[in-house]
Parts: structure tokens; C-alpha cells; sequence
């Protein structure tokens, strides 16, 4: 059974960063597309990043690139996104998903390329 939990939310100042975690089990990272999504209040939830684990290729949604760097730690099964420069617009659920097969849908972080959603965690960015 895949599970997904996701950790190191939290609030943060304007310009800040954190770092969220995803710790995967029922599955190893090296078969799987791990991706980052996030919903905002009152918005569709939108794709991140994700990073495929047979050659390590990532893919980040254009209005991401920059800030957001997604990185997978094989040993402890886990994906981080290390978010930086944080803005309130950035406020939101972030969630992690995972997929064992890496289809078009999973490379442009379409949510309906994933099939296995964690809980989410709050990340809030205010003064």
C-alpha cells in the first residue's frame, strides 16, 4: 500500500524558505515519479515539480523555476521541495504524489498523472 506523508510546513515572513518532506512508503523511489502540488485558497490546485526516479529528471512548472528546487534522498525514500524567496501568493496546501508510471500527464504535473496523493501540509507566508 503506497502512502505519502508530508512534513515541514509551517508559517514563514515574506523572503523566507522552508524545506517540506515526503516521506514515501509501500514503494522505493527509484521505480516512482514523486511530484509537488499546491492548492491556494480558493484556486485549483496546481503542479510544482516532480522528479522521475530512474534517471533523476525533474521537471518544475514554468512559474516555479527558480524559487523551488525538488531533490529525493533514495536511502530514506523521501522527496523534499526546498522553497525559497517565499511570497504570500505562495500560501497554500502543498501536497505530494506519487506514480509508477511516467506518462505525458505525469511529466507536465497534471494532476491526473498521479495516483497516489499524501495529506497535504500548510504552508502560510506572512508578515
Amino acid at each position: 500500500q503506497v502512502q505519502l506523508v508530508e512534513s515541514g510546513g509551517g508559517l514563514v515572513q515574506p523572503g523566507g524558505s522552508l524545506r517540506l518532506s515526503c516521506v514515501g512508503s509501500g514503494f522505493t523511489l527509484p521505480y516512482y515519479a514523486v511530484g509537488w502540488f499546491r492548492q491556494a485558497p480558493g484556486k485549483e490546485r496546481e503542479g510544482i515539480s516532480c522528479i522521475w526516479g530512474r534517471d533523476d529528471s525533474t521537471y518544475y512548472a514554468d512559474s516555479m523555476k527558480g524559487r523551488f528546487t525538488i531533490s529525493k534522498d533514495n536511502a530514506k525514500n523521501t522527496v523534499y521541495l526546498q522553497m525559497n524567496n517565499l511570497k504570500p501568493e505562495d500560501t497554500g496546501v502543498y501536497y505530494c504524489a506519487a506514480q509508477g508510471v511516467f506518462t505525458q500527464a505525469t511529466m507536465r504535473l497534471q494532476s491526473g498523472g498521479f495516483d497516489y496523493w499524501g495529506q497535504g501540509v500548510q504552508v502560510t507566508v506572512s508578515a
